[in-house]
């Protein structure tokens, strides 16, 4: 397997890379999240333009038909800046349940928005009291008149107050089925957070909400096969996300390490700490060809069982290394690590997230043992 990103994969995160610098520094990105939207319309335009919002679609609903792998790059460069705007939970998640499951028309009505940045989505499926469970109960959906009703609460729904459409799941007398919803229908009410990273979240209630016929994703019942396949594909792209974030502790320690001085001298060249820096360089080493492999089963399709295991064994992975490169990089810079002010904080946060997120290092342990 190449674990080395294509030229034009490299192209399009130096392009990224280049942006961010420019016009998502630090002290920009914490405006953003004091902002009352917690995004920045203009940084989601400019993804749009990139590319970004595209890439992963399929060329029939006008995408370029890209997958984890190629988004993977780009979604380094991201967590390099702790970018807070929804990139994975719209594209990664929400669009790509559209794509696998939807028809024609919600296709082209859903698809198009997201990819000219129009648009946003996101998946609504934790339920209270079912930490990771994916098949929904408490959320229940009845066919009514033609249509459907929807009941019940999601909570932590990444992205839920900024987007426009709401992909839900949601317990049938079939199973578990998907549904579109408008984020201001009437019945439908937000309590939203900010996460501990800096994101936006909230908890979603669907009181009788009302839905037409169409706002069913794919056949009745059938929604697990599709929600298994995505959730794996975003957990391929946050494990990404979380080498970028890991690359960044370790670039930052280092330089404070080389510029720091005690006893007349840097403290990276005290041996114990060079050791401390070197055994962070190699687990974020690790959790990277772990992470790429993982997107590349995810892209090949096919073997269920593999694309999980692979899956599985990233995360974990990247859970163990994102938990030793996030504390190691706030001890290594002392008290300071944790202030607002250092960005290096703001890593530890974005690194302790992404480890809980889709399921913590326990439950994939869990997960890749029962698969044989």
């Amino acid at each position: 397997m190449d674990f080395e990103y294509s030229e034009e994969q490299q192209q399009l995160a130096e392009s990224l890379r280049k942006y961010l610098a420019n016009e998502y520094g630090f002290e920009q990105r914490k405006a953003i999240i004091r902002s009352e939207a917690g995004l920045s319309e203009a940084v989601w335009s400019t993804f749009a333009n990139l590319g970004l919002t595209a890439l992963a679609l399929p060329e029939a609903d006008g995408g370029f038909g890209g997958g984890a792998v190629d988004l993977m790059a780009a979604m380094e460069a991201c967590g390099e800046a702790l970018v807070v705007e929804p990139l994975l939970d719209t594209v990664g998640l929400a669009a790509r349940l559209v794509a696998r499951g939807g028809s024609a028309p919600q296709r082209s009505a859903l698809l198009a928005g997201v990819i000219d940045g129009s648009q946003r989505l996101a998946f609504a499926y934790l339920e209270r009291g079912r930490r990771y469970e994916l098949e929904p109960q408490a959320t229940t959906a009845r066919s009514d008149a033609g249509g459907w009703v929807l009941d019940g609460e999601k909570i932590v729904v990444i992205g839920a107050a900024a987007a426009d459409r709401l992909i839900v799941s949601a317990a049938t007398p079939k199973g578990a089925s998907l549904f579109a919803v408008d984020r201001t229908a009437t019945g439908v009410s937000l309590n939203a957070c900010r996460t501990v990273d800096g994101q936006r979240a909230a908890d979603v209630r669907f009181q009788a909400v009302k839905l037409p016929a169409d706002a069913l994703i794919g056949a009745e019942g059938a929604a697990m096969p599709l929600i298994d396949e995505a959730i794996d594909f975003a957990t391929a792209l946050l494990c990404a996300d979380a080498i970028g974030a890991m690359k960044f502790a370790n670039d930052t320690t280092l330089e404070y390490l080389k510029t720091r001085k005690q006893f007349g001298a840097p403290i990276g060249s005290f041996q114990a700490l060079q050791h401390r820096m070197v055994d962070m360089y190699v687990v974020c080493e690790q959790a990277r060809s772990m992470a790429i492999m993982a997107a590349a089963k995810v892209d090949e399709g096919g073997d269920e069982t593999a694309r999980r295991r692979a899956v599985s064994a990233a995360k974990v992975k990247i859970a163990d290394a994102a938990r030793q490169v996030s504390q190691e990089s706030v001890q290594l810079h002392g008290g300071m690590g944790m202030t607002e002010e250092m960005k290096v904080s703001h890593s530890f946060r974005r690194l302790t997230m992404i480890a809980q997120r889709f399921g913590d290092a326990d439950h994939h342990l869990e997960r890749y043992a029962s698969l044989g």
